[in-house]
């Protein structure tokens, strides 16, 4: 459904590398650099992070928040571990998390401009 997505970011270089180091666990690298964007993904830039320079930081009642699929809880673990060594904070530790429709297993972080990006994964039990 969806083909890429990008977010901005005030300072395109510390970015990067918390995004390279945060999304290595799942399986996705940096692909492409311009001076003001750079690419990551398996095969192809499926997320972009473009400088912006004057942003201000994400405030957190915005709701918005972006997911990356991971293949096991392993890899939940490993991006929010990764992430925050990087540099993230934690705005929801590892865990399973059930709702009515769907069980699942998540971690939440704010990336350094408060940006909400989520790894998830749907364990068979």
């Amino acid at each position: 459904m969806i083909d890429h997505v990008s977010i901005g970011v005030s300072d395109l270089v510390r970015s990067a590398r918390f995004y390279e180091l945060a999304l290595a666990p799942l399986g996705l690298t940096r692909l492409i650099e311009r001076p003001a964007t750079v690419g990551f993904g398996k095969a192809y830039p499926e997320f972009w992070i473009n400088l912006r320079s004057a942003m201000a930081r994400v405030s957190a009642e915005t709701g918005s928040h972006l997911c990356f699929r991971a293949k096991s809880t392993a890899e939940v673990d490993a991006f929010h571990a990764a992430a925050i060594t990087a540099g993230g904070v934690s705005d929801g530790a590892p865990g399973l998390r059930p709702h009515d429709r769907v069980r699942y297993y998540a971690a939440f972080v704010l990336d350094p401009d408060g940006n909400r990006i989520e790894a998830v994964t749907f364990p068979a039990e």
